[in-house]
């Protein structure tokens, strides 16, 4: 029982992101055909299918990355309030995007969630450094896809800014 006892915070930590995605993922899959397939897109943007599989690793590196920072500070304390302030902070703009973006089809308020995100995600990653370097690592794969899916939010905006 100890050892199921000691693996809990570990698989918690890792899952926790996914509700999220799991979440919007209810929104997107009701957007894609009509909606998000009308939009213009330029030629370098990923085929749908990628979507799942890259959140689905990125969400799994961040969520053990945060076990990690939590692990090394102690659990919640006064320590880790900063670093895992920042982190829920990044996860909840994450998880905002797609109710701004495809459920509200707001592409110029989608673009302003995904920089905050990115800018508190780059926050949480610095705070993590000197915590633990492999969490701060394994935010950045995390990192440059909010960099590519933030040049893509604004192409997609600025290529169907009068669509409805």
């Amino acid at each position: 029982m100890e050892m199921v006892l000691a693996w809990a915070p570990a698989v918690g930590f890792t899952l926790l992101p996914h509700a999220g995605g799991f979440l919007g993922s209810k929104i997107t899959k009701k957007e894609i055909p009509v909606w998000y397939e009308s939009l213009q897109k330029p030629s370098w943007c990923p085929p749908n299918w990628v979507f799942a599989p890259v959140w689905g690793t990125l969400y799994t590196s961040m969520g053990y990355g945060c076990y990690l920072v939590w692990k090394e500070l102690g659990g919640f304390n006064e320590k880790s309030v900063v670093p895992l302030g920042l982190y829920a902070g990044q996860l909840a703009l994450n998880w905002a995007w797609t109710p701004v973006f495809f459920g509200a089809h707001k592409m110029g308020w989608g673009l302003v969630t995904l920089l905050l995100t990115t800018g508190t995600a780059t926050a949480t990653t610095a705070s993590w450094y000197n915590i633990n370097k492999t969490a701060a690592y394994l935010m950045v794969p995390y990192l440059a896809w909010l960099t590519m899916a933030s040049a893509l939010n604004y192409r997609i905006w600025k290529d169907n800014r009068n669509k409805k």
